[in-house]
C-alpha cells in the first residue's frame, strides 16, 4: 500500500467523514476551494515516497467560529460559509494526520506553524479553534496554540 493510500485509510479510520454529514469530506473540489480561502490552508509533507502528513487549517471569521462553537453550524457549513477574500481573525484546525511511523517528530506542528505564519501575513489571526477527535489531537492543538501564542477554543461535537 502506498503512503497516499495509507493516508486516505487513516483519514477514514479517524474521521469517518463519509458517514457524518456534519464533517467536511475532503475531495478535489474542497481542496480547490480551501486554496481559494487561503493558499496555506492545506499542508503536506512528502518523504520522497508520498505523503506522510497532512494538515488542513481553515481561516475564517470570528462570527463563523462562534456559530460553530455554539453548534449552530457544522464543520461542513463552517467551510461552506467562510467567505473568500474577507479578513479572517480565527483559524480552524480541521485536521492533522501523520502516518504512525512518522509521529512525534514535529512534522504536523511544523506544517501547521508554517501555515499559520503565512495566514498571519494577510490576516489578523488571534484564535485557533478545533474539534478534537482524539486525545492526541487535543494535546497537539494545545501545543500549537501555545507555540503560536493564539487563544485556543475547542468544540466537543
Amino acid at each position: 500500500m502506498t503512503n497516499f493510500e495509507r493516508m486516505i485509510a487513516l483519514a477514514e479510520e479517524v474521521f469517518n467523514a463519509k458517514a457524518d454529514e456534519n464533517q467536511l469530506d475532503v475531495d478535489q473540489d474542497v481542496l480547490a476551494r480551501l486554496a481559494e480561502i487561503h493558499p496555506a490552508s492545506v499542508g503536506e509533507f512528502d518523504d520522497g515516497n508520498g505523503p506522510v502528513a497532512w494538515v488542513i487549517l481553515i481561516p475564517t471569521t470570528t462570527a463563523l467560529m462562534n456559530s460553530f462553537l455554539r453548534k449552530e453550524i457544522s464543520e461542513k457549513q463552517l467551510y461552506e460559509q467562510t467567505p473568500i477574500g474577507e479578513k479572517y481573525e480565527a483559524i480552524y484546525l480541521c485536521s492533522a494526520m501523520v502516518l504512525p511511523e512518522f509521529r512525534r517528530k514535529g512534522i504536523a506542528k511544523k506544517l501547521a506553524m508554517e501555515a499559520i505564519a503565512e495566514m498571519q501575513k494577510d490576516h489578523t489571526i488571534n484564535t485557533l479553534f478545533t474539534w478534537p477527535f482524539t486525545t492526541e489531537g487535543r494535546l497537539a492543538a494545545e501545543d500549537l496554540a501555545k507555540s503560536t501564542a493564539l487563544k485556543l477554543t475547542t468544540s466537543d461535537w
